[in-house]
C-alpha cells in the first residue's frame, strides 16, 4: 500500500533471507510464499532496515510460515515495540493481531550468514535511529531501506529521525565502492556511483 520494496535473496545454496517483508495484501504474501516455494529456497532470516510499520507489515505472516522471527537494530526497539500503534498512525490500520517478538537485536558487529554469504550492517541513523545498510561486499549489494534512493534520501521528520545523523551517514555510504548496486526501501534501484553523480545530498 506504500509502495514499499521487499527482497528475497538468495545464492546457489537456495538458503535466503527476507528483507523488509512490507507484505499486508493477501496476493503480496502470496506472491513471497510461491517464489520461495517455486524456487525451493530455505528462509535462514527476516531481516528489516529499519523498525518503520511499512517494513513490517509482513513479519506475522512470515513469523506463521516460516516461523522466522524479525532481527532489527536495537536502538529501533522502541519503534518496534509500537508496530500496532504505527499501522494506525501512519496508515490508518488497526492490526487486530500482534507481531511476533523480535529475534535479534542487531548492531554494527553483527553479520547476517546465509549460504555462502555474508551481509555486514553499516549502522545509518538518520531516517530512523537503527536504520542500517545490508551490505554484501563479495557482490557489491547494498539495500538501503529508507536512508538512500534513487536522487533522494529518506525523510528524518519521524520519531528517531535526524536530518544531521543522516548527513552523518551518508558520509560513510558514500566512502562504498561506485560500483555498488543499491536496492532501497522504496523505488528503483541505483548505485553509489550515479548518486555520488546525480543526488543533490550527496558529497564525497
Amino acid at each position: 500500500m506504500l509502495q514499499e520494496n521487499c527482497y528475497v535473496v538468495n545464492d546457489e545454496t537456495k538458503e535466503c533471507v527476507i528483507i523488509d517483508c512490507g507484505a499486508f495484501w493477501e496476493e503480496e504474501k502470496k506472491a513471497i510464499t510461491e517464489y520461495i516455494s517455486d524456487n525451493e529456497l530455505v528462509p535462514k532470516h527476516l531481516i528489516a532496515t529499519h523498525a518503520h510499520i511499512d517494513h513490517n507489515f509482513g513479519n506475522a505472516y512470515i513469523y506463521e510460515q516460516f516461523g522466522l522471527k524479525p532481527e532489527v537494530h536495537s536502538s529501533d526497539e522502541k519503534l518496534m515495540n509500537k508496530l500496532n500503534s504505527q499501522a494506525e498512525s501512519i496508515a490508518g490500520i488497526h492490526l487486530d493481531y500482534e507481531m511476533p517478538p523480535v529475534g535479534k537485536y542487531l548492531t554494527g558487529r553483527d553479520t547476517v550468514k546465509f549460504g555462502n554469504h555474508t551481509f555486514t550492517i553499516i549502522e545509518t541513523p538518520g531516517h530512523s535511529s537503527g536504520s542500517v545498510f545490508f551490505y554484501c561486499e563479495k557482490e557489491h549489494v547494498a539495500f538501503s531501506g529508507d536512508t538512500l534512493f534513487h536522487n533522494s534520501i529518506g525523510r528524518t521528520d519521524f520519531e528517531g529521525g535526524s536530518k544531521f545523523m543522516i548527513i552523518q551517514s551518508l558520509r560513510i555510504i558514500c566512502q562504498l565502492p561506485d560500483n555498488t548496486r543499491i536496492f532501497p526501501g522504496h523505488g528503483e534501484e541505483t548505485s553509489i556511483g550515479q548518486e555520488l553523480a546525480e543526488n543533490p545530498y550527496l558529497d564525497r
